[in-house]
């Protein structure tokens, strides 16, 4: 038995999801194919994560529906932020701007949580007539050819269609299959994530402190509380994992020098490995990667869907123009001029962000010293913190 779509989507995640939301009424048949079972799609349990997201993120949500179905009081502007590095109080300050992309703005971006953003995406999808989503479904194959790709399901079910994407992770099974190398690397750290509440207001700020051996990033969510992100060297992970709530708070407060003063863990602990991925190409033979499966992001910048949104954003409006003129939409000009623009604003964020990283966790004296410089040089060279800005807010 084979059923055909005009574009098969493995994976149902927020940019799998987003991309289909994006040919909304285009006429073409879309079929997305996810393991997870309906309910974790319907509600997506809390996972720790919270996303920031760009002022252009904001638009594309809005444009797509999504934006107004997360509760408003669970989107959380971010006013400004703030780097630390050591033990020193120097600080490098991204502050509130008074523009983001030629338009009025009083804050850097927004934080809302990645369930929140995984549910508004399935509600608006689910009510679209051009799609349709199998839960529950494993893919054991995929093959493309000159003429159409297929999706083989583990029940030996056949799907066909003009195009595939792969939007299934950063550990993406269909990239392999499609026989697109990738760009791994493993950071040998763990993230922590939880919620905390504290009792000094946070005034919407957002820290960033490479102090040695252990990184915390403060998201803040309301005035007393902030989402805490605790990154550690991998063998140390069973260090934070033995700790008692109270200890970790504690820990926590002292490592902050008490700037948000008593802190209490009012929230699930979440932890995950640290892997960076880029795929060498975002394309292959009738087929596309979008999301995580293009380019997985190291947490730090809180990049991660932003880029994906923008991965969608950009296929999508090709695959609109192409179908509008009568052109094959798993043609390799289009797949590659996908690729191309994708590539040229994901690859330097990507670099640069490893760089940082390996500058800001190394623990050798120069490397000490060199960090300290690098805060101070762009606090004090407008040019680029205005660069670095323009990145935050999108």
């Amino acid at each position: 038995m084979s059923l055909h779509s005009d574009i098969l989507v493995v994976g149902a995640g927020p940019a799998g999801l987003s991309f289909a939301a994006e040919l909304a009424g285009s006429g073409l048949k879309i079929t997305l194919i996810e393991k997870s079972p309906l309910e974790i799609l319907q509600n997506p349990p809390y996972d720790g994560r919270e996303i920031a997201l760009t002022h252009l993120s904001r638009e594309i949500m809005q444009r797509l529906g999504m934006w107004d179905l997360i509760p408003k009081d669970e989107i959380y502007p971010l006013r400004d932020a703030k780097v630390l590095n050591g033990q020193s109080d120097y600080q490098l300050h991204f502050p509130q701007p008074t523009q983001a992309r030629g338009e009025p703005a009083d804050c850097l971006g927004y934080l809302i949580s990645n369930h929140n953003i995984r549910k508004a995406a399935y509600e608006v999808v689910s009510k679209l007539e051009n799609v349709t989503i199998l839960t529950g479904t494993g893919v054991k194959e995929v093959k493309t050819s000159e003429d159409e790709a297929q999706v083989i399901l583990e029940n030996g079910e056949v799907l066909s269609g003009r195009l595939l994407l792969a939007a299934d992770s950063r550990f993406s099974q269909t990239r392999r299959q499609l026989g697109i190398s990738s760009d791994m690397h493993d950071y040998s750290r763990t993230m922590f994530v939880c919620r905390m509440k504290h009792t000094l207001s946070n005034q919407h700020t957002a820290y960033e402190c490479f102090h040695y051996g252990r990184t915390i990033a403060l998201l803040p969510l309301e005035e007393h509380l902030t989402n805490t992100v605790i990154t550690v060297d991998s063998d140390k992970a069973d260090t934070i994992k033995k700790m008692s709530p109270e200890e970790l708070a504690a820990s926590v407060k002292e490592q902050l020098k008490g700037r948000l003063g008593d802190m209490e863990l009012v929230s699930t602990i979440h932890n995950y490995p640290l892997v960076g991925m880029i795929a060498q190409r975002f394309y292959g033979k009738r087929s596309a990667l979008i999301g995580d499966a293009a380019v997985g992001m190291h947490p730090v910048t809180a990049h991660g869907f932003n880029l994906g949104l923008s991965s969608a954003d950009i296929l999508a409006k090709l695959i609109l123009e192409a179908e509008q003129r009568g052109q094959d939409i798993g043609a390799t000009s289009l797949l590659e001029k996908y690729s191309t623009k994708h590539m040229l604003h994901a690859q330097p964020i990507y670099l640069g962000t490893n760089m940082l990283l390996k500058l800001f966790t190394n623990e050798t004296a120069p490397a000490k010293i060199l960090r300290g410089l690098v805060l101070r040089a762009s606090n004090n060279f407008p040019p680029l913190k205005k660069l670095i800005t323009k990145q935050l807010t999108g």
